[in-house]
């Protein structure tokens, strides 16, 4: 699979770890992407599983960390958990911004999935190492389409493009 594609696939899981976190504010960081990571991983056994008669913890009991890194390969997973966690440790910073960008939409009046895409998108812009505004504005707007509407991805165009003309330009980081 290419990079490109894989650090999607980080960012689809970012997000997802984040609207669970925006949904429960008072969860542990750490235990949210635990279970998301067993949760992934449970939902590709379902010919092992019958998922409708097990509960989650005793899915959980049977998997492995060979059964998450399957899905999750450990270089993705670090990537997706230093995403949410740099989301959420700089989230006052990033909220700021965000407020400052989206005008006449407060952050309570955003859809949960637009507010943690653009949460991850301008995380990425200011703290990122080595990603490019419009490399972050790409991701946002399909991740917004994928997980919510066509018109979230221009929502979402309109305020990461004001966003970008503050954001200096960075040149890419390479991996190796």
């Amino acid at each position: 699979m290419a990079e490109v594609k894989k650090r999607r696939h980080a960012r689809e899981w970012a997000v997802q770890v984040l609207f669970q976190l925006d949904m429960n504010p008072t969860a542990d960081i750490g235990a949210a992407l635990e279970a998301f990571w067993y949760q992934i991983a449970s939902s590709t056994r379902e010919d092992e599983i019958d998922a409708k008669r097990l509960e989650f913890e005793a899915q959980r009991e049977s998997l492995s960390e060979d059964d998450i890194s399957q899905v999750a390969p450990p270089k993705l997973r670090k990537f997706a958990e230093g995403l949410v966690r740099g989301v959420m440790s700089n989230r006052e910073a990033v909220d700021e911004k965000i407020a400052s960008y989206a005008r006449h939409w407060p952050m309570h009046r955003m859809g949960v999935t637009e507010r943690n895409v653009l949460r991850l998108a301008v995380y990425e812009m200011l703290f990122g190492e080595g990603v490019p505004a419009a490399v972050c504005i790409n991701e946002a707007v399909d991740l917004a389409k994928f997980f919510s509407s066509t018109a979230s991805g221009r929502f979402i165009n309109g305020i990461l493009d004001r966003a970008a003309r503050d954001v200096p330009h960075k040149t890419v980081k390479r991996d190796g």
